[in-house]
């Protein structure tokens, strides 16, 4: 925990963050009104005194200024700077091994950290499903007619993309012209299966079976 705490704060200062979201903040410059400040929110941390102040670092006298959330004074320098890179990360605490069972459950209580064994191949599962949940992906597998579905080579979609269209593209460039519809199997759909559009948006495992106009 020490060397991940220690990690981060290096790369902090080099302006990357890990596992956090960029700040709900809307900032605007403009030619003059003074500094326009609106709380959507109720703020812990920021008042109309210490954003002018923070701004008047950067030299800026005219803003407007949105505060969607508590947000703190690194929060809108992060904003102002505009060039904060927001990573995803996972700590892989290997030897579990060599550990008691209550030290196991101590360790599992650590935020996004993976127990595992290298040498035992033990918890590389979880170390996967964590992957692919901390990098927002989502399988899609295809299913040809007539045929059982492909569970080794899944379309892989993000998170925030990942409609009928944008699986028809992932497959051919030329599929999304001849898309007459789609069934789908999985837990974005009602029945099983059912038929859908390309705006439909499929969950993780999804299986998709495309059918052409011709």
């Amino acid at each position: 925990a020490e060397v991940s705490t220690q990690s981060t704060g290096e790369l902090e200062g080099f302006g990357i963050r890990l596992n956090k979201s960029p700040p709900n903040i809307t900032f605007r410059k403009k030619e003059k009104g003074g500094i326009n400040l609106t709380q959507v929110v109720p703020q812990s941390e920021l008042d109309l005194d210490s954003v002018k102040q923070i701004l008047g670092e950067y030299r800026i006298s005219n803003a407007d200024v949105v505060l969607k959330e508590d947000s703190s004074c690194d929060d809108l320098i992060d904003v102002i700077e505009g060039n904060r890179v927001y990573i995803p990360c996972i700590y892989v605490l290997n030897k579990i091994d060599q550990i008691s069972i209550e030290e196991l459950d101590i360790i599992y209580k650590i935020p996004h950290c993976v127990p595992l064994s290298a040498h035992h191949k033990w918890n590389f599962d979880d170390l996967l499903e964590k992957m692919w949940e901390y990098l927002n992906l989502t399988r899609i597998y295809t299913k040809p007619k007539g045929q059982l579905p492909d569970f080794n080579a899944p379309v892989v979609l993000k998170e925030d993309n990942r409609t009928i269209e944008t699986f028809c593209n992932s497959l051919h460039k030329g599929i999304l012209k001849d898309l007459k519809y789609a069934l789908v199997w999985g837990s974005s759909v009602k029945y099983q299966p059912q038929r859908v559009g390309k705006e439909h948006i499929l969950g993780d495992e999804d299986i998709v079976q495309v059918i052409k106009k011709h």
